[in-house]
Order: C-alpha cells, then structure tokens, then sequence
C-alpha cells in the first residue's frame, strides 16, 4: 500500500488555524500564539533591548491580532502580517519611550573565550543595535537574528526588495563602525 505523504506548509496550517478561530474554536488562538510568540518576542526584544518592553509588545500584538482577524487577507502570508505589526509595534514602543541609547568610545570587541567575554559582546552588539536608525535596526533583526530572506523582509515590511538590500548594506557598515570594525 502506497501512502500519499503530502506536507502541509505553515501558511496553510495558518490559514486553518484562522479559519477555526473565527468559526469560535479558541484552541486555534492557541495554536497561533504557541507558533509564533517566541519569535515575536524576539523581534521585539532584539528592536527595543528590554525584555518587559519585548513582552509587552508581543502581547499587544496578538491582541491586535485577535481583535481584526476578521480584516485580515488570506491572500497574505499571515507570519508577514504579524511580524509588521510586531515591528511597527515596537517602533511605536521606542518613539513612545524617547529614549537615546548611546555607544560609548570604546567599541572595540574583546575576543570571546569565556562566558563573561561573550556577555560583553553581546552587550555591544546590542548597544550597536540600539544605536542604528529605528528601520535599519528592524532589517538587521529579520535578516540576522530572524533569518529571513530579502523578499520575506520586503513583505514584513512592506518595501521593495532592493531597498531592503539598500538598507542592509548601509546597516551593516554604520555595525562595523560601531563596534570598531573599520575596514
């Protein structure tokens, strides 16, 4: 007997999770959030650097999210969707905050050999984070820390892929003078 061993993507278990949803089914709620709460998070907390706000963020988001459901077009990938709002979200978050976060002179990395070495660079990579212009920080954070593709950031954010590499390029050389990698 030859079983038929077809693979659902995500975007369709999105769209049936959507459907049960709006058809009153709460554990599609679940399923939704479960999916994509840690990468949200992370989205949230690489753009804004403070956990609380990260948390925050991500739960205002999936209210949103379940409050216009509705309004939403399944023509759309719906990890697009919510990475937008996610990322307009914390945007807002930072403006809302008014914060300056700034680098210090002394940028250059120290080599990682220990736990405590590794803490350091991560602290300034964050500061160097911080310091980006709030739509270069966002395409760095898709690009690296959520791994996606130029055309999936394009969606995310709703620009053309070639200024996404336009963007990227410029992100990645303000990054290496930040962190004293001049070259």
């Amino acid at each position: 007997m030859y079983l038929d061993r077809r693979t659902v993507t995500t975007d369709e278990q999105d769209r049936a999770a959507i459907r049960r949803y709006l058809a009153g089914d709460a554990r599609a709620a679940r399923e939704l959030v479960e999916r994509y709460q840690r990468p949200l998070f992370t989205v949230a907390l690489r753009m804004l650097g403070n956990a609380q706000d990260a948390e925050d963020v991500t739960q205002a988001v999936f209210g949103r999210v379940f409050r216009d459901l509705q309004a939403y077009d399944t023509s759309h990938r719906f990890f697009s969707w919510v990475y937008r709002m996610t990322v307009n979200a914390a945007l807002n978050a930072q403006r809302d905050r008014k914060s300056l976060v700034t680098i210090e002179d002394d940028t250059a990395l120290p080599a990682v050999g220990s736990a405590d070495d590794a803490i350091a660079v991560e602290e300034q990579v964050h500061k160097a984070l911080a310091a980006l212009k709030p739509d270069d920080r966002s395409i760095v954070v898709l690009r690296y820390f959520q791994s996606l593709s130029y055309d999936e950031i394009a969606e995310v954010l709703g620009i053309p892929t070639k200024t996404v590499k336009s963007r990227l390029f410029t992100a990645r050389d303000r990054l290496r003078v930040l962190l004293g990698r001049e070259g």
